[in-house]
């Protein structure tokens, strides 16, 4: 996680001092609006704009092939960069099973509610 540079406020003259925070300075750049909000706070607003794009049906639904392609470009981005997960054949073996075990549940709830259960 980045580190915060001191906090400077500045007042109307455009002189800082120590009182009310105005606009925090991260790297000699102010931040200012959405940017200066606590993170929860940027979250609550976010979300009630995606249940609102949701609600109006202007929300983007990934396709499955919508998915894949970003994640894979995701992946090859970064096994570039030296930041990806290298999974042991534990950890495959353990995440391959888990994904089969949710395809067969899935398959047979779907199987039984054609049925009718």
């Amino acid at each position: 996680m980045a580190q915060r540079a001191k906090t400077r406020t500045a007042t109307a003259g455009g002189k800082h001092s120590a009182g009310k925070t105005t606009a925090t300075r991260t790297k000699g750049k102010a931040r200012r609006g959405f940017a200066a909000m606590d993170p929860s706070k940027q979250r609550e607003i976010a979300a009630l704009g995606g249940r609102a794009a949701h609600a109006k049906g202007t929300a983007h639904e990934w396709s499955s092939t919508e998915a894949r392609t970003a994640g894979s470009k995701g992946g090859k981005v970064a096994h570039a960069k030296g930041t990806a997960h290298e999974w042991s054949s534990d950890e495959a073996r353990s995440a391959g099973r888990k994904g089969g075990e949710v395809a067969h549940k899935l398959r047979q709830q779907a199987q039984q509610s054609q049925q009718g259960h």
